[in-house]
């Protein structure tokens, strides 16, 4: 099914004047305008095109790549402020619209905003900061370990939420943030837990030993940066370590535990060393 919003894989059936035209299905004929028909386009080719809406919102196909489809999160920047709401920019040469009505603050021009892209009752594509209209507290379809897509959200006093696969809202608790994240970044990530409500515990890093391996790398990373010594080590407060590292004690004890069975640092009364 050919959607408003989204990529298409469609084929070439004439070449005109004004562009290309392409077989959409239930929509026609999509015109490809001249700018951005390929130089050695001819009928029968298969090009890969958005399927956006021109300013009279009739569709229409371009090349041109946005930032996110219909039905995705995406943090995009306000171009501009009108007396109806405001237009983002997200990759097109027709902005993204957002009424009034799907603010959640009142948007100012030149800041950026995570924003959920839909498409309104008149079919027109448009955006809102009410991202609880769309994204659902209950997960479906997940497992335990899973590798999932995810938008950081907002901080909360437990952790950060994102947004899973566009579809559902998770958690990142802070002391399985190995390190920093900042709102409306894309980042692979994995499914925890599922709860037995449904709701979501994230990680950033692959269950199992993974998570450990990287976050150790942080750690000789850190090493390097302070001339190879951190007043850091297993007899260390918790609240000295999640200072430092924003993880708790016990994952900064088995990197720690990795990393000196691999003779790569020395652990000392009063930190861990590297090793040259």
């Amino acid at each position: 099914m050919i959607d408003v919003g989204r990529y298409a894989r469609l084929k070439v059936s004439r070449i005109e004047d004004i562009g290309a035209r392409l077989e959409a299905g239930s929509m026609g004929e999509l015109l490809l305008p001249t700018k951005y028909v390929p130089a050695d386009c001819k009928p029968g080719d298969k090009l890969m095109v958005f399927v956006s809406l021109d300013s009279e919102d009739r569709p229409i196909a371009t090349m041109e790549k946005p930032k996110a489809q219909v039905n995705e999160c995406a943090w995009l920047k306000v171009v501009s402020v009108s007396d109806v709401g405001a237009f983002l920019d997200w990759g097109l040469s027709k902005d993204l619209f957002v009424p009034f009505s799907e603010q959640g603050v009142k948007m100012q021009e030149g800041r950026s905003y995570l924003v959920y892209i839909y498409e309104d009752n008149t079919g027109r594509l448009a955006a809102t900061t009410r991202l609880n209209r769309f994204i659902k507290d209950r997960a479906e379809g997940l497992s335990d370990n899973d590798e999932v897509n995810l938008v950081i959200a907002d901080t909360t006093d437990l952790g950060v939420k994102a947004v899973i696969n566009h579809e559902f809202w998770g958690l990142l608790y802070h002391d399985q943030l190995f390190k920093p994240v900042r709102k409306g970044q894309s980042h692979a990530g994995y499914v925890r837990r599922i709860r037995q409500d449904g709701k979501v515990e994230l990680s950033l890093y692959q269950p199992g030993y993974g998570k450990v391996s990287e976050f150790a790398e942080s750690i000789i990373d850190a090493l390097k940066a302070s001339n190879g010594f951190l007043p850091l080590n297993d007899k260390s407060a918790p609240e000295a370590i999640y200072s430092t590292f924003n993880v708790s004690k016990g994952v900064f004890k088995q990197a720690i535990g990795a990393l000196y069975k691999k003779h790569l640092i020395l652990i000392e009364k009063e930190g861990i060393r590297l090793i040259e």
